[in-house]
């Protein structure tokens, strides 16, 4: 079934009354025509970190979230898709727990990346390391194998801790392979319509590259993944943080891509009272590519924005954010900072409040967001003008929980009262609804304090008209009858 063109939601299981049966009793009570799209349900799998992006297993949900089937059930009348951390699994697996156990007598050994699959005697050479980008200290972790007391240095990529909670698996191994195709037919069986393949930049290793995104390796394992899909009878959606002409390099592949671009460049126009960039981006992006504002992570800069951005402008949207209480999480490797130094990968905190809690400002942003080709997604803390959660942040030491508050069924009534959340579930309506989004797009040049944006599919045409000074957002559009209607945003 092809993707809809419509509003999707992204949520944690646990985000939105605090399990998977209490998110569908919401989505049918309060958005049922607000989420044609689908809804996006970020990991409900067993975890031991990173708010369920350690997943243990794919083929069970956390009890505490619920069962498969209240995933199904939700399937029903909403396109679920779900994340596959496709490129690590938890170290508290069932199979590396018996690779820690046992050692390579493990019938799971060839599943993880031992250091002596890639270097002689398993020792890393400094000058391979270098060439890596990295996301901690080092990619690998060491751990002592119960049975013998012998070392095993393996590859990781990511995790806080040392050794690593997310243990990188073998792509070539033929077990890999085998359990993948296993979580693809168990998705299909509970009806998941599109799989978000997390991390799959940093899949493909091999010495003397970056080991993210290797060509041509790269879309071979691709390929792999979508005929799997396919058979399946569902859509993939790669997931892949780097600099935009590696994303378009997806696109042209025939992959839908995330547009991680568009948040930031949003945010600048809006901040800087100035549409050059974003009109300029506007113009050439790919078509085939979801949206959004902000998500579980923060709003995307390096290596995203590299070579799209004036540092010197950038250094001072991020301030203006980290007035406005904002948080920062860092590039480590030096080869993807910016020039001076330059190292914001992402700025955290809810889009919300980066934006001053202004109204008008926030409901100008989604309009460029939903004008924008591709599928539009809004995270479940935007959706209901969520601010910075400061307290979360404090109780947990996790920079990411300001924008990751969980509500209850009475914050959520609460939350729905606000005008700019009524706005903003109209906003969506008409975006879901109105037959131009169809139809063809069109950037209309305009003055640098102004952006106008244009969709038109037979009768029917529409065009935004934001004013960057005032924040005052309107929609000029055709009815059915061909009458010019006005509809202030």
């Amino acid at each position: 079934m092809p993707l809809k063109n419509q509003v999707q939601l992204i949520t944690y299981p646990d985000s939105l009354g605090g399990d998977l049966k209490t998110l569908n009793h919401v989505l049918l009570k309060h958005f049922q025509d607000i989420f044609k799209g689908g809804i996006h349900i970020l990991p409900p799998f067993p975890s031991s970190g990173d708010r369920g992006f350690a997943p243990l297993t794919y083929l069970e949900i956390e009890p505490a979230f619920g069962t498969w089937e209240d995933i199904s059930v939700i399937g029903e009348n909403f396109d679920v898709l779900v994340d596959l951390m496709v490129n690590h699994i938890s170290r508290q697996s069932k199979y590396f727990q018996d690779f820690i156990k046992k050692g390579r007598k493990s019938e799971y050994a060839d599943m993880f990346i031992a250091l002596d699959k890639l270097w002689k005697n398993g020792q890393p050479l400094k000058e391979d390391i270098d060439k890596i980008f990295l996301r901690r200290p080092r990619p690998y972790s060491t751990f002592t194998v119960e049975e013998t007391g012998q070392q095993e240095k393996v590859w990781t990529t990511f995790g806080k801790e040392d050794p690593s909670e997310q243990i990188d698996l073998d792509v070539n191994s033929e077990k890999v392979r085998q359990l993948l195709s296993d979580f693809f037919m168990n998705f299909s069986k509970n009806n998941v319509k599109t799989v978000r393949l997390d991390a799959v930049g940093f899949v493909i290793k091999k010495l003397g590259t970056s080991c993210f995104f290797v060509e041509p390796e790269i879309y071979d394992f691709l390929d792999w993944m979508k005929d799997l899909a396919d058979s399946a009878g569902i859509e993939l959606l790669p997931e892949v943080h780097a600099q935009y002409s590696i994303q378009n390099k997806l696109a042209e592949q025939g992959f839908w891509i995330y547009d991680f671009i568009l948040p930031y460049t949003i945010l600048e126009s809006i901040l800087n009272k100035s549409s050059e960039r974003l009109i300029a981006y506007l113009k050439v992006r790919p078509r085939n590519q979801f949206t959004m504002l902000d998500c579980h992570d923060g709003v995307p800069v390096l290596p995203d924005l590299q070579d799209l951005i004036d540092t010197n402008d950038a250094r001072k949207v991020v301030d203006l954010c980290l007035e406005r209480g904002s948080n920062l999480s860092l590039i480590v490797s030096d080869e993807h900072k910016g020039p001076d130094g330059f190292d914001v990968h992402q700025i955290g905190g809810t889009y919300y409040s980066m934006l001053n809690c202004e109204d008008d400002a926030y409901l100008a942003a989604r309009a460029i967001q939903f004008f924008a080709p591709g599928i539009p997604q809004v995270y479940y803390v935007s959706l209901l003008a969520g601010e910075n959660d400061y307290e979360a942040v404090e109780r947990t030491g996790e920079k990411r929980e300001m924008n990751r508050h969980n509500f209850t069924l009475e914050e959520i009534d609460q939350s729905l009262q606000k005008e700019v959340v009524q706005r903003l579930l109209k906003l969506i309506r008409f975006r879901n609804e109105y037959p131009a989004f169809n139809g063809e797009f069109k950037v209309i040049d305009s003055a640098k304090e102004e952006v106008r944006l244009s969709w038109q599919k037979d009768v029917y045409s529409c065009t935004l008209v934001i004013d960057l000074k005032t924040h005052k957002s309107v929609i000029n559009y055709t009815d059915e009858e061909g009458k010019l209607v006005q509809y202030v945003i």
